[in-house]
């Protein structure tokens, strides 16, 4: 969208990803809020902008891409940090919605919803149908960047 020339460099995981930027190896990464958040509060790391829809709770301050990208043509960016719980193809429905049942209850918990926000993560519980829509939607969405960046 930002027509800009990056060369993606495929780190195993976010801490060898940081440590490139921290050792002034890489200019800059992407990465979630859950495992930058305690470099950014300590100061060693300056996130510019979150890259979901809306602000972070966790970072109120940041900008979105498509507010920091006003006139860009950003509007609509969206690259959300997601998690979930799968199953094996044909586990019987009964086991799916008990699992389904007991972790949003979970996420629900105060107690959780505390422990999410500590490292910026914001639960977002959803029905085994909803979640296999997700899934969809981000396999048409990822599609099309890896077609469109060659």
């Amino acid at each position: 969208m930002a027509r800009v020339s990056m060369v993606h460099i495929p780190y195993n995981g976010a801490s060898p990803a940081q440590l490139s930027v921290l050792s002034g190896q890489t200019d800059l990464i992407f990465d979630n809020l859950a495992s930058a958040s305690a470099n950014i509060k300590a100061g060693k790391l300056k996130a510019f902008a979150v890259t979901t829809p809306a602000r972070a709770a966790a970072f109120p301050e940041l900008p979105t891409i498509a507010e920091a990208g006003k006139g860009l043509g950003l509007e609509g960016f969206d690259i959300s940090t997601w998690f979930g719980v799968l199953a094996p193809a044909g586990t019987p429905r009964e086991i799916v919605d008990r699992l389904n049942h007991d972790i949003v209850a979970i996420l629900k918990t105060d107690d959780m919803k505390a422990r999410l926000a500590r490292i910026g993560a914001q639960p977002a519980p959803t029905t085994p149908e909803q979640f296999g829509a997700l899934i969809q939607r981000e396999l048409k969405k990822y599609g099309q960047v890896v077609k469109v960046s060659g």
